[in-house]
Formats: C-alpha cells, sequence, structure tokens
C-alpha cells in the first residue's frame, strides 16, 4: 500500500488530497490496496479521499451486519467532521454506502456503487466446505476477476488465512446472511441520491442482470459497463474505472 495508515479514535483509515471527500468502502474480502489507482487519481484531482478500514472482525458477532457497519460509516463521518461525502463501495462496501444511503441521504452527495449487493448474493458467505484446499480456495479467488492473473498470490494467501480462520469465517457467514436479509429492492426507488454504478460485464458474483436491476431501480442512476472485467473493476481495469468516474463527476458538478 502506498499511504500510511492512520488510527485515530476507534478508527484506522488511509486518506489523501483536499477537497470534495469520497469515501471509499472495501468489499468482505478487499484489501485498502484494492483501491490504490482510486485514491491516487483523485486525491490530485481535487478530492480527499478517504479509505476507513471496516470492522469486518472486530465487531461482536451481533452487530457483524450491514446495518452496524452502516452505522459505523455514519459515526465515522461524524468523527471526520464532514458536512456531505461522496461515497464510493465494492461488493459488500456498496451494500453499505446503499444502506447508510437509506438511513442518513442528508450526508450523501452521491453514490458510487460497482459489483454491489444488496439485491443479489451469490455464495458471498458459501464454498468454504474444502476451506483448508489451497487450490480449491485459489480457483474461487480467481473466478472474482475476468482475468484469473490478477488474483495474485499475497490476494490468494490473505483469502486462505481468512476463511481458515474461525473467528473471521463465523464473521463471514454471518455477514453473507444479513446481506440477504438487507435486502435493498423496496428502498431503492425510495432513494433519489445521484448514483454512478459502473459494472463488469464479466461479473459472476454479482453478474449484469444486478447491474441493470439497480439501474432501473434507482430514480437518479447512470449505468456503465467494462468489457472483460469481474467484480472488481477498479482493480482489474483502473485507468478505465477512473475515467467513467472522473467524467461522470464532472458531468453532475461534484
Amino acid at each position: 500500500m502506498t499511504h500510511r495508515l492512520k488510527k485515530e479514535g476507534n478508527y484506522n483509515y488511509i486518506e489523501a488530497g483536499e477537497g470534495t471527500p469520497i469515501i471509499v468502502l472495501h468489499g468482505l474480502m478487499g484489501g485498502l490496496s484494492n483501491f490504490d489507482s482510486v485514491i491516487n487519481f483523485f486525491s490530485k484531482k481535487g478530492y480527499q479521499v478517504i479509505i476507513p478500514e471496516l470492522p469486518i472482525y472486530t465487531m461482536s458477532l451481533l452487530k457483524t451486519n450491514v446495518k452496524s457497519f452502516a452505522t459505523y460509516l455514519h459515526e465515522f463521518i461524524d468523527f471526520k467532521g464532514f458536512d456531505k461525502v461522496i461515497l464510493l463501495g465494492n461488493s459488500l462496501g456498496g451494500h453499505i454506502g446503499l444502506y447508510h444511503t437509506k438511513l442518513y441521504a442528508e450526508k450523501v452527495k452521491a453514490l458510487i456503487i460497482t459489483g454491489s449487493s444488496g439485491l443479489y448474493e451469490s455464495a458471498m458467505g458459501s464454498g468454504y466446505t474444502k476451506r483448508s484446499d489451497y487450490e480449491v480456495i485459489k480457483k474461487k479467488a480467481q473466478e472474482v476477476f475476468y482475468d484469473p492473473e490478477i488474483a495474485t498470490k499475497e490476494i490468494v494467501d490473505e483469502v486462505y488465512a481468512t476463511v481458515n480462520d474461525r473467528n473471521k469465517l463465523v464473521k463471514t457467514l454471518a455477514i453473507a446472511k444479513s446481506a440477504i436479509r438487507h435486502n435493498m429492492a423496496k428502498d431503492l426507488p425510495k432513494m433519489y441520491t445521484p448514483t454512478c454504478i459502473i459494472w463488469g460485464k464479466n461479473d459472476n458474483v454479482t453478474p449484469p442482470d444486478v447491474a441493470k436491476e439497480f439501474h432501473e431501480l434507482l430514480p437518479d442512476s447512470d449505468l456503465f459497463w467494462i468489457d472483460k472485467c469481474g467484480h472488481a473493476a477498479m482493480m482489474e481495469h483502473p485507468d478505465e474505472f477512473n475515467a467513467i468516474l472522473e467524467r461522470w463527476l464532472n458531468k453532475r458538478g461534484f
């Protein structure tokens, strides 16, 4: 990771740049470094980019759910003293961003989701019966991407360590159940926050139909596709992802 982790109060986060705050929300097994290209690009474009470490594995089991993480995000925004922010979330991070926007719409200027859960969850917490088999876990990690080479040994090792840690596995399963429980299909038509949806055409985790449904249900949304791209567009096609997002932010006056 190119940026130093700050520890303040109950929060660990990295930040860079000055200007309109963009808070980036990582996914279930996504490290902060997954967003290196986002922070490097937008911190030079008049934005203050902040990536908090979400307490996915440190919350009590009872609080290991989407709503608690949305509340945690709200408290972090208050801690930083921000009036209004732009939220950018991938996978579970997108779901947390959406749920936070449902609860605290007045705090969110705009929302960007990519490969977000919230409507459909494909095996986010399943398929770990053979978790001690490294090759099985490697294949699962590779399936997240269109290009399996993106799943470096470092990424595979991290996923393997996570699913073989009993505490983390229990939390992972709890989050997966929570994501299904907090389905947002009924909420989205009442959410008028401008939303940019950027999706990989080859996403196996949250398939393209999910992006179309988000676009249909969210009243003020724009949908953009990235070809030959899986579940983490900002990792697999960082330049294209940043270009799409920059154009959208400029067009919308953010």
